[in-house]
């Protein structure tokens, strides 16, 4: 690497929505924008969340200065309980969002990892080689930031997650001024967000979605139902001000809402009149018509407030017939099903439920394409980088870039673990380095790969058989068994002939095998009564021989 050269690589988050993470470095320092999770797929059988592999961070830790967070969304945080305690690097970030670090790191009993500094708009700070300039954009919770990052291979452009509101309804206005400003000396790279390209023209604003919500809260006859993310600070503060208007009382159930809420408070996001926000005790004091209830639970979560109101299992909250849900957030892919389950067991039980695709209730945080175009030529860049988003969504976004000026040849994809060297005359690629994620599973970290995976999907899809033999030492004879028993893979007593005559293989297979050859024994059985379960079933079960020596 040359002196003036600076390396990124992408550890997350180009070619998947979530798991943000990328490198930036020089020849003796780096720092990282963003340490994001992902949610699990349906495959991921237990697996609790996905992280990027740190590796080459954790390799390389005497050179990284400084963690940037761009906001405080999951996908953008929700990894530093993995990475923090093997490095010593400060945390750069908005005063909220390093409040949603902390509480995190709280949780993970980690408040001794942890170098905060909380930054200000339009805030230019050194880190390491860099000087990174942090611009205010609007996004769907407070306290987001694009980046300006002077390096010395020249400047370059992060946008983080963001929409172009110029009529915020709480100030939450994405700064073009600053970015224009900073990009005016020439950007030699564009780093920006792709999540909503396929989406033609710009987001609906925070002003139209509240004039919405307003006329539902006044005409709606009985409670109101409000779900919606835990960070979106915004939508809460409109909550409490049509309730205001409206003459209602609004509690809250739900963990993360209760807290976020809090903090919100403590650092002025949110401002709440006296005698509208109640405890959920106070609830049968008032008229079903005065009252607007905050809950968790907008991605059908199973444990969260909405579910549980929907199965009948909450302690506090019933749904009445009357009631109207607003679901005031998009519904992630692959929480679809969950979530329709939920609305039609609200129906089932006597509510309204109106939701984005019925309703002007939610607008994206995420730039639409026209939103995207103007960012493009705010900036002006030589060569641009499309991020976060599916891999379609970063072709869609060069084709953007090139209609706005970019030359086809600067207009590159990255993939997870490609990294790009620029110079203040040069760009290249180099080969791909290994960024394969990690799956967390309770306390283990990396202990389940493909593998266990692979047989964590067996078992949930063709069951398991286990088989028990005990054999003396001495005679070789069986004293106990062989005994068959059936987990996920049939019910015993309808298959018994079945079960039966696998005992019988199994009976065939030890004469066959000389005494004390243990392991041949068991990978006979083991192969044997598979071929034997394909054969009669058609199903493929796990067999798990146990053989024991007495």
């Amino acid at each position: 690497m040359g002196e003036h050269d600076v390396t990124l690589t992408p550890l997350g988050g180009l070619g998947e929505i979530g798991m943000n993470c990328m490198v930036l470095e020089t020849r003796g320092s780096m720092f990282l924008i963003d340490c994001g999770l992902m949610f699990p797929d349906n495959y991921l059988y237990g697996i609790d969340v996905v992280i990027p592999r740190f590796d080459y961070v954790v390799e390389n830790k005497e050179r990284l200065h400084g963690i940037v967070l761009t906001h405080g969304h999951e996908d953008h945080i929700g990894a530093l309980p993995w990475l923090l305690p093997h490095v010593s690097a400060p945390v750069y970030g908005s005063e909220f969002t390093l409040g949603l670090v902390a509480a995190k790191l709280r949780e993970h009993n980690l408040e001794q990892y942890t170098d905060m500094r909380v930054v200000q708009d339009r805030e230019r700070v050194q880190i390491g080689d860099f000087h990174v300039n942090f611009f205010p954009v609007c996004h769907s919770i407070v306290g987001g930031y694009g980046l300006g990052i002077e390096s010395p291979a020249g400047r370059i452009v992060h946008t983080g997650d963001f929409k172009i509101d110029r009529t915020p309804t709480h100030g939450q206005e994405t700064d073009l001024e600053a970015f224009e400003r900073f990009s005016r000396p020439g950007v030699r790279l564009m780093l920006s967000d792709s999540t909503n390209i396929e989406r033609e023209g710009h987001a609906l604003t925070e002003r139209e979605i509240k004039a919405s919500l307003g006329e539902i809260f006044r005409t709606a006859p009985g409670r109101i139902i409000v779900t919606l993310f835990s960070s979106h600070i915004q939508r809460m503060q409109e909550i409490f001000e049509l309730a205001e208007q409206y003459g209602r009382k609004v509690a809250v159930s739900g963990r993360s809402l209760v807290r976020n809420i809090e903090l919100a408070r403590e650092l002025d996001y949110i401002r709440v009149s006296s005698g509208v926000l109640i405890p959920l005790e106070e609830l049968p004091r008032h008229k079903d018509e005065e009252l607007v209830l905050l809950v968790t639970g907008s991605q059908g979560e199973p444990l969260a407030s909405l579910s549980r109101i929907a199965a009948g299992e909450h302690r506090q909250l019933r749904i009445k017939k009357g009631d109207l849900v607003l679901m005031s957030s998009r519904f992630i892919p692959g929480n679809v099903r969950a979530i329709t389950q939920i609305i039609n067991n609200l129906y089932r039980l006597g509510a309204e439920v109106l939701y984005e695709k019925v309703q002007a209730i939610h607008a994206s945080g995420h730039a639409h394409r026209e939103e995207l175009r103007t960012m493009l030529q705010t900036v002006r860049p030589t060569f641009f980088v499309p991020v976060h988003g599916e891999y379609r969504h970063l072709v869609k976004h060069c084709r953007l870039a090139r209609e706005c000026g970019v030359a086809v040849e600067r207009t590159l994809i990255l993939e997870d673990g490609d990294p790009l060297t620029i110079s203040p005359s040069s760009i290249r690629l180099h080969e791909r380095v290994h960024t394969e994620c990690i799956y967390v599973d309770g306390k283990g970290v990396g202990d389940v790969g493909q593998s266990v995976l692979k047989e964590r999907q067996l078992l949930g899809g063709e069951g398991m058989v286990i088989v028990t033999l005990v054999v003396d030492k001495e005679t070789g004879e069986i004293l106990v068994g062989p005994d068959l028993a059936s987990k996920g893979f049939v019910f015993e007593q309808r298959y018994s002939h079945v079960l039966e005559d696998a005992k019988c293989i199994i009976l065939d297979i030890f004469e066959n095998i000389r005494p004390g050859e243990t392991s041949k024994l068991k990978e006979r059985i083991r192969s044997s009564l598979r071929r034997f379960f394909r054969r009669v079933l058609d199903r493929d079960p796990v067999v798990v021989p146990l053989v024991m020596l007495v």
